[in-house]
């Protein structure tokens, strides 16, 4: 599997990383999540289940905007059908 495959996914949470009126918080886990993606030194297997499990924790924050909360759940079905795919 390539990084370049999860380019989409990618530009979404960029979108919500540079996005000023997320919270704070909610950035902080769609960058942790980025980073977490792009650790070349994990499986995809691990990397992604880290992913989904780092927005997981956050969409139920009641400060989250509801685009955001869309946005995350996207990336969270996206990451979680390529993980479908490595199994």
């Amino acid at each position: 599997m390539e990084l370049a495959e999860f380019e989409p996914v990618m530009r979404i949470l960029d979108e919500i990383i540079n996005d000023r009126t997320v919270p704070k918080n909610i950035r902080a886990a769609a960058e942790e999540s980025k980073t977490n993606l792009n650790n070349n030194g994990d499986t995809w297997e691990l990397r992604i289940s880290t992913a989904i499990h780092i927005l997981d924790e956050i969409t139920n924050d009641p400060n989250m905007p509801l685009y955001a909360r869309t946005k995350i759940w996207s990336v969270v079905s996206a990451l979680e059908q390529k993980r479908r795919e490595l199994s």
